[in-house]
């Protein structure tokens, strides 16, 4: 039953283009990196931490996460679509937080590569993004 669980949750990723990082996996455009994942002291809860590139033009799906997202923007101009905020834009240097369960869209609306430091917060074992319906 587990392995059946992982690879729904893997195939979901994938078609979603929000699939952590593998080889053949990831949306055309984008790159996902993980840098480091870790337990926190608080039960059922890890870090991950992910650098995002983005071509131009290149965006992700509205979709939300269960935990708390942190972004630091690394290069390029991002658009950022938050449900409850509207629409932010963020320039190289900016930084962003989003709540748990909070919709979002994100968008490299500058003309070279956009790059992004996400750093999550959330439940362990549950799928990092859950794409909104």
């Amino acid at each position: 039953m587990k392995a059946i669980w992982i690879i729904l949750v893997a195939i979901i990723a994938a078609v979603s283009g929000l699939a952590l990082p593998s080889a053949s996996g990831q949306q055309q455009g984008v790159t996902r990196t993980e840098l480091q994942r870790h337990d926190l002291s608080v039960p059922g809860r890890e870090m991950i931490q992910v650098r995002v590139d983005l071509d131009p033009g290149v965006s992700f799906p509205l979709h939300s996460h269960p935990g708390e997202e942190i972004i630091y923007v690394l290069e390029g101009k991002w658009e950022y679509q938050v449900e409850g905020r509207g629409t932010l834009t963020l320039n190289a240097g900016d930084v962003l937080f989003i709540p748990a369960g909070v919709n979002r869209r994100a968008k490299n609306i500058g003309s070279g590569k956009g790059s992004e430091l996400a750093t999550y917060i959330v439940d362990k074992g549950k799928p990092l993004a859950v794409l909104a319906k």
